[in-house]
């Protein structure tokens, strides 16, 4: 009876399992570490993939990075990059027990990641208006080997797309977010999952920041 009565009542921010608020939090961030780390090797992968055959086959990787708009590029990387700022500046309000400001930044963040998506379909148009989607239907100009140009873009579409399938889930996960800290459900106390989503968030970033300068 009396250790029921020194029992800690559970909360968002202590669960039956944990003993204490900053085990709990050291367990949701070791656990979304272990995730990330399975992520960087993924994406090392393909990194490791787009520089062998770069090396490979450089004058038609080169003619094919040519035909990527890298003014459209660099703007949406900046996007990409000022969603990151935003979301940092909404961990920092979850801190500080700003619910306002969480909300305005993760409002900010999501629009932006919006953006971003939407700058990526129109590129993607694009190349399929010109016919650089690999498959049966794929050319590209002046290349006299249209083999390793088709290797460019498939790696293209696969990197890209694999980074905006992140920004798909991440806006899910703002949305969720979002719902949440409307409602109060973040406090200075109590603010994990708002950093564990940063943390996605800004290796998310990292991918895409990468692929500009891989493709230009």
């Amino acid at each position: 009876m009396a250790e029921q009565a020194h029992a800690p009542v559970e909360s968002l921010a202590l669960r039956e399992q944990f003993n204490t608020p900053e085990q709990q939090k050291e367990s949701s961030a070791f656990g979304m570490w272990i995730f990330l780390v399975t992520e960087v090797m993924f994406f090392g992968g393909l990194f490791l993939a787009y520089t062998i055959y770069r090396n490979t086959y450089p004058v038609v990787f080169g003619m094919a990075s040519t035909s990527l708009n890298a003014v459209i590029g660099a703007l949406n990387t900046a996007v990409l990059l000022c969603s990151s700022f935003t979301m940092v500046l909404g961990v920092r309000a979850a801190q500080l027990g700003r619910r306002r400001a969480l909300v305005i930044f993760l409002i900010l963040t999501l629009l932006l990641g919006m953006v971003f998506l939407g700058v990526k379909a129109y590129e993607w148009n694009q190349k399929f208006v010109e016919h650089h989607i690999p498959g049966a239907h794929f050319h590209f100009e002046g290349a006299a080997e249209q083999g390793p140009a088709q290797l460019f873009f498939s790696l293209y579409f696969v990197m890209t797309g694999l980074h905006a399938l992140h920004m798909v889930v991440g806006a899910g996960i703002l949305s969720w977010l979002l719902y949440h800290a409307v409602r109060g459900r973040f406090t200075a106390e109590y603010m994990t999952p708002v950093d564990i989503a940063a943390s996605t968030g800004t290796l998310s970033t990292s991918s895409g920041f990468s692929c500009f300068p891989c493709f230009i």
